[in-house]
């Protein structure tokens, strides 16, 4: 299950802030990347990922 919180709420809080407040509302995966990661794109129900340029979330989205 998936919580029930916009992924841009996440966005311009500095990361441990984001990460800690994402796994307080239930997130169970939360990855952080620098901008430009290749990454897979499988949808991962229950995790959120954060875009992070110079220690702030910069973009979120869930999966």
């Amino acid at each position: 299950m998936t919580p029930e919180h916009a992924p841009d709420t996440y966005v311009g809080l500095a990361e441990d802030e984001a990460e800690r407040l994402a796994r307080n509302r239930g997130w169970r995966v939360v990855r952080s990347l620098p901008p430009g990661s290749i990454i897979t794109m499988e949808y991962l129900e229950g995790r959120i990922n954060f875009e992070v340029e110079e220690g702030v979330v910069t973009r979120s989205w869930l999966g």
